[in-house]
């Protein structure tokens, strides 16, 4: 049983693509949150290097399903290429740090502050995708439970296969149209 509000424009359901995107955040920024309280204590190594992996596994693949399928949607429905080139240009800075944290181990030089800097990466692109694509993305004309659903059927086809390939690719600067249009049923 899905939640919403027959007839409103802003229904929400479970498979919101917004709601799904919004539920990755909180996974990730509790995962940074882990990581934090071990930064200080002793023989915790195995520990962050477990949580590091878990953070970097997140992030790469909802870094791909929203440039497989959310951000080229997007792009369409509101048509601010300024937000959606800063999205990308994002996306390449955290794929940078995720690629040089998974061939390091917390002994490392940097280790610690390579996993700060991603932190807040991520909450500044976490804040404006939150506060200005995803409103956008409501008031426009894309089907949100569409998406949704295929952003669950992305991750669940790509899960395995793309998380175990070496660390994510960092070119992905250029934007793709969506070959299919994510639109309400009018």
């Amino acid at each position: 049983m899905t939640n919403q509000i027959v007839g409103n424009k802003n229904q929400t359901t479970r498979t919101d693509v917004i709601n799904l995107l919004k539920e990755d955040h909180k996974k990730v920024k509790s995962l940074f949150a882990e990581y934090e309280e071990l930064q200080e204590k002793k023989d915790s190594n195995d520990k962050k290097a477990k949580i590091v992996q878990q953070i970097c596994t997140e992030l790469t693949l909802h870094a791909l399903v929203e440039e497989a399928i959310v951000y080229p949607a997007a792009r369409e429905a509101i048509e601010d290429e300024d937000l959606m080139d800063e999205a990308d240009v994002e996306h390449a800075g955290a794929k940078k740090l995720i690629a040089e944290l998974q061939v390091m181990s917390p002994e490392e030089s940097h280790y610690d502050a390579k996993v700060t800097v991603l932190k807040e990466y991520i909450e500044h692109h976490v804040k404006e995708e939150e506060k200005e694509m995803f409103s956008q993305l409501k008031d426009s004309n894309v089907d949100l439970d569409q998406l949704g659903q295929e952003v669950i059927n992305y991750k669940q086809d790509h899960k395995d296969s793309e998380l175990k390939k070496s660390p994510p690719k960092t070119n992905t600067i250029s934007p793709k149209k969506s070959e299919t249009i994510h639109r309400k049923n009018s």
